[in-house]
């Protein structure tokens, strides 16, 4: 075990902390260590494993396309992508498809597109176009996307920033109506905060966003890259609050937790705008990343998954509840999807994280004594109770 880490800390670079565990095999919601130890994984690669790991499905799909032709490039056709592209709008309700591959590719791309419309079809005037975001938000972590957050240690000195974005506070209706104005080119939302820890809006905080993106003339889109694709009960998590949004941006269970596959969808006339030479991937949409696109889209189509999350979500979260005041403070979240903070005085996030470690169950911490709970989709209730009593144990501590 040691010798996989003093490999790893020596010669790549620090831009994580990962907990001491040394993966190497993996099934369905169970993981394996070098030495044989079991874990159960509660954090599905931050919903990339909404499926579990290595589901028969999409390793099928992936097997036999490996075995005809993995890489085309977009400056040919190829004959998983408009098939890819027609299923995964037929199954989200758009009318167009722009792939990629991260998810920060996906909001650049949206970003790109937003203002690209905001000068040919809005009118705004060129290179005064503004995107509306929320505080706390997580899309990333490009020099573009950097620019809009606000949290620090994804910040400080990567200066000099991107202009055009103005920031508000996430579920304060007031200061969004407050930030939109002519020059508004789109408000860029999750409809919840997953890095944040898991945060929900109040009650129609989305339907007035629409209104008054709707008033302004400005697109709303919904980064669903860690809460869509069944992570929350439904198929995208805006569909909890009935709005549709204008673009959606989808990454991480979109490959299957197989190959890294993001998307932008929405409406024709807006990611229309884009012609030949403007945008684009050497790998964004590759015929593998395609065929393993389609199976997810197959497992989503049957509506399994997002049935699982809304049952398995509400014991989640029922039993969750009852720790607090036992060693939980708050407990947010939506589906088989959680944000836990572990009362004040008690163990930090990490510390936490580590002995759960130490009971075999796998975790991560986010922003001090907060953690997030994400169990891949198709756990049973039985292996969810393991988990949930292993939390337990570690915040009564």
């Amino acid at each position: 075990m040691t010798s996989f880490i003093a490999l790893d800390e020596q010669w790549s670079t620090h831009n994580y902390h990962p907990l001491p565990v040394v993966i190497t095999e993996a099934e369905g919601a169970w993981v394996t260590d070098v030495e044989g130890r079991r874990y159960l994984d509660f954090l599905s690669a931050y919903s990339a494993l909404n499926f579990g790991h290595r589901h028969p499905a999409l390793i099928e799909a992936a097997t036999a396309q490996l075995g005809r032709v993995t890489l085309t490039s977009r400056a040919f056709h190829h004959d998983q992508l408009g098939a890819f592209c027609a299923e995964l709008a037929a199954l989200t309700g758009t009318e167009m498809v722009l792939p990629m591959n991260s998810g920060a590719e996906a909001v650049e791309s949206a970003l790109k597109v937003a203002r690209k419309w905001a000068y040919e079809v809005k009118g705004i005037p060129d290179g005064q176009a503004e995107i509306v975001v929320a505080g706390s938000n997580f899309h990333g972590r490009t020099t573009t996307i950097v620019s809009f957050s606000t949290d620090e240690s994804a910040r400080a000195h990567f200066g000099p920033f991107t202009p055009g974005f103005v920031v508000v506070k996430y579920g304060d209706v007031a200061a969004l109506r407050d930030a939109i104005t002519e020059r508004t080119a789109a408000v860029l939302l999750e409809p919840v905060q997953g890095e944040a820890g898991v945060i929900v809006p109040p009650d129609g905080y989305f339907a007035e966003a629409r209104r008054l993106c709707d008033e302004a003339g400005a697109l709303l889109i919904a980064d669903e890259i860690q809460s869509g694709l069944a992570r929350t009960g439904t198929l995208l998590a805006l569909d909890h609050e009935h709005v549709r949004a204008d673009l959606y941006t989808l990454g991480k269970a979109l490959g299957g937790g197989i190959v890294p596959l993001s998307a932008v969808v929405g409406r024709r006339d807006v990611l229309g705008v884009l012609r030949p030479g403007e945008h684009g991937s050497t790998f964004g949409g590759n015929p593998l990343a395609c065929a393993v696109g389609r199976a997810v889209i197959g497992l989503l189509s049957s509506g399994e998954f997002q049935q699982r999350s809304t049952a398995l979500g509400a014991h989640l979260h029922g039993r969750l509840g009852e720790l607090i005041g036992h060693g939980l403070a708050e407990v947010r979240g939506r589906g088989l999807w959680a944000g836990i903070d572990i009362t004040p005085g008690g163990l930090t996030g990490r510390q936490a994280s580590e002995a759960l470690a130490g009971r075999g169950v796998l975790c991560k911490e986010t922003h001090g004594n907060t953690l997030r709970i994400a169990p891949p989709l198709m756990i049973s209730e039985e292996d969810l109770d393991t988990g949930i009593d292993a939390i337990a144990e570690v915040v009564r501590r």
